[in-house]
């Protein structure tokens, strides 16, 4: 699934095309609700972020709110392989299109005319997310602390790659009762948290494969921060630290990855 580093590279991409008008809208998978009329004629103001859902905003009032799931992405420029997987397409005035790539129309759209209809936590990039945010989640909570850093109603965006990621780097055990860490424990997972997103970011986020579910931004370049990866998906492999073989193990239905020899 697309996490933040991989959606903030998809809005940025998308953004190019602020000011233009939206001239028609295809809709290719009825399951989609989306109104035609209200959407059709308007200009699109900006596009942004928030947590792992990607927000269109309209001039003339509304948006139209895109969650990707699974296999989904928005995309300026759509190949011959990813046409019948297309769910929606956006005709601009400047000759422009935006794609609703959706292989396993897990994705999902919507139009909404007032706000954000969600519920998320605190974005993890922004000035709200300090040590001590972090530590008051983390404290008054007895779950293991992989799982609460990927609930999206605290901390928004963060996924299963990265989250697995800041853990190893800050040799945390996922397993942790997350009120078990020490104050220090805690400061050193905030900093983690932060570089790694950013260092996505700069990478255009992670692409396991290529295959049309795969992910590619919005000109359909891959992700290039898969090789920098330590810990995820790499079971079986020796810890680039200290040797020890990684393994997976599965909580709350996803998939961990760390080293049982240096996170302790």
């Amino acid at each position: 699934m697309p996490e933040l580093p991989e959606v903030e590279t998809i809005v940025r991409g998308l953004n190019s095309v602020a000011g233009a008008q939206i001239e028609r809208v295809d809709v290719l998978d009825q399951r989609l609700d989306l109104p035609r009329d209200k959407i059709a004629g308007r200009t699109i103001e900006r596009v942004e972020r928030r947590g792992k859902y990607i927000v269109i905003h309209l001039a003339e009032g509304g948006s139209l709110i895109v969650h990707l799931r699974m296999s989904g992405r928005l995309a300026l420029i759509c190949s011959a392989a990813e046409e019948k997987h297309t769910r929606f397409i956006l005709h601009l005035d400047n000759d422009k299109k935006i794609y609703f790539i959706n292989p396993r129309r897990l994705g999902t759209a919507e139009f909404v005319q007032d706000g954000f209809p969600y519920e998320l936590g605190v974005e993890p990039l922004s000035g709200e997310f300090t040590a001590e945010k972090l530590h008051e989640l983390v404290a008054s909570s007895r779950a293991p602390v992989k799982p609460l850093l990927m609930d999206q109603k605290k901390i928004a965006g963060l996924g299963n790659i990265y989250s697995s990621e800041a853990l190893w780097r800050v040799k945390i055990d996922p397993r942790r009762k997350a009120n078990t860490l020490s104050e220090n424990e805690v400061g050193r997972l905030h900093r983690a948290i932060r570089s790694v997103l950013r260092e996505a970011i700069d990478k255009m986020g992670t692409t396991f494969g290529y295959t049309v579910s795969d992910y590619k931004d919005a000109y359909g370049d891959y992700g290039k921060f898969q090789s920098m990866l330590a810990v995820y998906g790499r079971a079986g492999e020796k810890c680039p630290r200290c040797g020890e073989e990684i393994v997976r193990i599965v909580q709350a239905g996803r998939s961990t990855y760390f080293c049982p020899g240096c996170q302790k």
